[in-house]
């Protein structure tokens, strides 16, 4: 499953404004503002954990925190493997990130962000980081009921860049209150410095791909359930270290994953 990949995102709008005097002698008070950010909690559960075509564990606990306000976001997702974690990788993972969306019109915007991952048992010994730092900058754009988001990521850490592109659409289903939420995804990336402390320094490169359908319903005024289905899979992905052959990521496999989550906003 693409990590940072998904995830929901609620504003409060910020309304000002005072009703007229009801009386000479007491006026009436002027409404209460609304809130102008929120918090949103979002407990998950998917049944694989898949970033970028590579499997990093079987069923897995996926909370996130967000604070929002205005363009702003800035949030904590957290992982922790509860099955059939793969030998060497990080339990439990912890990426916080933050973004600001810029609006240019009604259908564009331009969004830079950032993911700071953080594994703080991985295993330095066997060339595993502690942790990456990963500026990105996406757009936006929507045309005929159809969002399409190219972005372009750099980790400073494993000094390489990310590819990406992503088209979503939404499908109302009116008779039952909830719609379907379609996502294709397809990237690639190329990180020169992939294992820690490897002299030569080994490079990682691949593609990977997503299609996936959600289900989201408004259970209360703040709470939301989605449930998720998607089908990822990674391919030529590969290790080189200096002039050795090349040699195939074991962990670059096609697995379908469910999700689950409930978000309450307060």
């Amino acid at each position: 499953m693409n990590k940072k990949t998904t995830l929901v995102v609620l504003c409060a709008a910020l309304c000002l404004g005072a009703f007229p005097a009801r009386s000479q002698t007491a006026p009436a008070p002027a409404p209460e503002a609304a809130p102008s950010y929120s918090w949103v909690l979002t407990p998950a559960f998917a049944s694989q954990y898949m970033f970028r075509g590579s499997r990093l564990s079987g069923p897995s606990f996926e909370p996130t925190l967000e604070f929002d306000s205005g363009s702003f976001a800035l949030g904590v997702w957290a992982n922790y493997p509860l099955k059939d974690k793969v030998p060497g990788q990080s339990d439990p993972e912890y990426d916080v990130y933050g973004s600001y969306t810029a609006t240019i019109n009604d259908a564009l915007s331009v969004v830079p962000a950032f993911t700071w991952y953080n594994y703080p048992r991985a295993d330095k010994s066997a060339g595993f980081y502690k942790m990456t730092f990963e500026p990105c900058v996406s757009l936006n754009y929507t045309v005929s009921g159809i969002k399409l988001t190219p972005k372009f990521c750099y980790d400073m850490v494993l000094k390489g860049p990310t590819y990406e592109l992503t088209a979503t659409t939404a499908v109302p289903l009116k008779d039952a209150g909830t719609e379907l939420d379609f996502t294709a995804t397809i990237g690639t990336f190329k990180w020169t410095d992939a294992i820690e402390d490897a002299s030569p320094s080994y490079k990682n490169y691949g593609n990977y791909w997503l299609l996936g359908v959600a289900v989201p319903y408004q259970v209360t005024k703040n709470g939301k359930l989605t449930v998720g289905l998607a089908y990822t899979k990674g391919s030529d992905n590969f290790f080189k270290q200096g002039s050795f052959p090349k040699f195939e990521n074991a962990g670059a496999v096609g697995r379908g994953v469910v999700t689950v989550s409930y978000a309450i906003t307060f």
